[in-house]
């Protein structure tokens, strides 16, 4: 069975860092991954696609042939690529990988809430598809930060309505108190409310209440999942919580 794990979040939250930690962490213990980079405008990469839509897709092309500038260019080319998804399954189905990670689009946008977005995470993810939200640490020391960011993960999921786990990444760059408050609101929804409450005492309380009862409804209260690239840590506990949705928590073959 292949894994098709998606990799989502806001600008900035470390999308292609984590792709290129999370395939070092299953190479080195031995599984089969590859990496497939599904944003036509990447500049520059921290690690090498096995499968890059940059191949098919030009943007500086796209430019001249629509008279676009950067940006309008990235939103047709984020559209462009729903043409060439049969290319782009035909070489990830070549490795025969266990695992595929698929880096999106630097802006949130371009990936999630485009109307090609979701014809191409079922074509090329078919039935086994996760996706993993990213938490930038930066917005999410704050508690009206991280409940924002429950809020876009929680849209995220209602657009594709496929498995997903929140990821917080970059734990490195945030202190350990940061890390502490975060974590406990992770795990403690009224502390959450508490804290949310005394960073903004003009809040209504009774809006709090509603939209807090809003997001356990929708299950967006999951537990945070702290990462870091630069150490390598955190990525058997991902890799624990993506087995336990595509394989029932039964360990990967090792090559």
């Amino acid at each position: 069975m292949i894994a098709n794990l998606f990799v989502v979040g806001p600008a900035g939250s470390g999308k292609s860092t984590f792709t290129a930690a999370f395939r070092e962490w299953m190479v080195k213990n031995e599984y089969e991954a590859i990496t497939v980079n599904l944003d036509p405008g990447a500049d520059a990469l921290p690690y090498v696609p096995d499968v890059d839509v940059r191949d098919i897709i030009d943007l500086e092309s796209v430019m001249k042939e629509y008279g676009l500038g950067p940006n309008g260019a990235q939103i047709v080319a984020a559209d462009l690529i729903a043409n060439f998804v049969e290319e782009i399954k035909s070489e990830v189905d070549s490795y025969e990988a266990d695992y595929v990670i698929y880096d999106t689009a630097g802006q949130i946008e371009l990936f999630a809430f485009r109307a090609a977005s979701k014809f191409i995470v079922d074509f090329l993810g078919e039935s086994n598809v996760m996706l993993a939200f990213l938490f930038d640490p930066a917005l999410s020391k704050s508690p009206s930060g991280y409940v924002s960011l429950l809020m876009l993960s929680s849209s995220v999921y209602f657009r594709f309505y496929k498995p997903y786990i929140n990821i917080l990444s970059k734990v490195d760059i945030i202190s350990d108190e940061e890390l502490q408050n975060i974590a406990r609101w992770s795990s403690d929804w009224d502390a959450l409310y508490l804290s949310l409450l005394k960073e903004n005492p003009s809040m209504s309380k009774e809006l709090s209440i509603e939209l807090f009862k809003a997001l356990e409804n929708i299950d967006a209260f999951r537990t945070l999942i702290p990462t870091s690239a630069r150490m390598l840590y955190g990525y058997e506990d991902v890799y624990n919580a993506i087995q336990m949705t595509f394989a029932g928590g039964e360990d990967l073959e090792k090559r």
